[in-house]
């Protein structure tokens, strides 16, 4: 695919990178959440392994290499996927106060537990049983990790708040990202984007599937390090003042 404006040669690589920015920082400045990041974008990086299944029914950037236009893979998807992988899971647990804890043996063997690996392995089979329809593969994507949400809080209904506010403050931050993509490369949205096979709703010139992206990853990676882990989330307690209060005269 070639474009007429030599400037988005390398936007691609460029925001995907950008995406890095944030993951550093949060990885420096929260020790606690080192874990979770390195081990969630561990996780998602093969996901950019996936790229010949959206390009070009999706979207066709220009890569760098030019990898592609000529191969469907791309060096890009693997940084991106990475970022946001890291993002994902440490975004909730940045803007809400909470603590990790291991759960007890005994939860292992409770009956809601039963299906936990099927849970697990929902957006994955969803994904593939649906990427056979005549579908462009963003709509099975998303379906696959709504899906993944949904078996996550039948199997962990304590992640609730995870899946909430993670996909919302999610949704927020990747916003953010794609709005400076479309400020900072006019045009290059409606070019890139295969905008014809997708939702004609485009709310701010942003592609309605991206949006859409970007909330379902919040709700399925915000709580997937705990499931996968045997661990609970819970918020932090306030620490409380133990000194004696004086007595007020009513109590004289």
């Amino acid at each position: 695919m070639l474009l007429p404006d030599p400037s988005f040669r390398h936007t691609w690589l460029i925001w995907a990178y950008s995406f890095m920015v944030p993951w550093a920082l949060l990885f420096i400045a929260r020790p606690d959440l080192r874990r979770p990041m390195l081990w969630a974008s561990a996780l998602t990086a093969p996901f950019g392994l996936t790229e010949p299944l959206f390009v070009p029914a999706y979207w066709n950037p220009p890569s760098l290499f030019n990898l592609a236009q000529r191969t469907g893979f791309d060096i890009e998807s693997v940084i991106f996927c990475f970022a946001i992988g890291g993002l994902g899971v440490a975004a909730y647990r940045t803007l809400v106060p909470v603590q990790l804890r291991s759960m007890d043996n005994a939860a292992h063997t409770s009956p809601r537990h039963r299906w936990h690996l099927l849970a697990l392995a929902s957006p994955l089979l969803v994904f593939g049983s649906l990427l056979g329809l005549r579908w462009n593969p963003i709509y099975p994507g998303i379906a696959a990790m709504f899906a993944g949400t949904v078996a996550t809080l039948i199997c962990r209904p304590d992640l609730w708040r995870n899946a909430l506010f993670g996909g919302i403050i999610f949704f927020a931050l990747y916003s953010v990202f794609l709005l400076g993509l479309g400020s900072l490369w006019p045009g290059y949205i409606a070019i890139v984007w295969n905008l014809d096979a997708l939702l004609p709703w485009q709310p701010l010139g942003l592609p309605m599937e991206e949006l859409l992206f970007g909330f379902a990853f919040g709700t399925y990676w915000s709580g997937v390090y705990e499931h996968l882990t045997w661990h609970q989330s819970q918020l932090r307690q306030a620490p409380q003042d133990h000194r004696r209060q004086p007595y007020s005269k009513a109590h004289s």
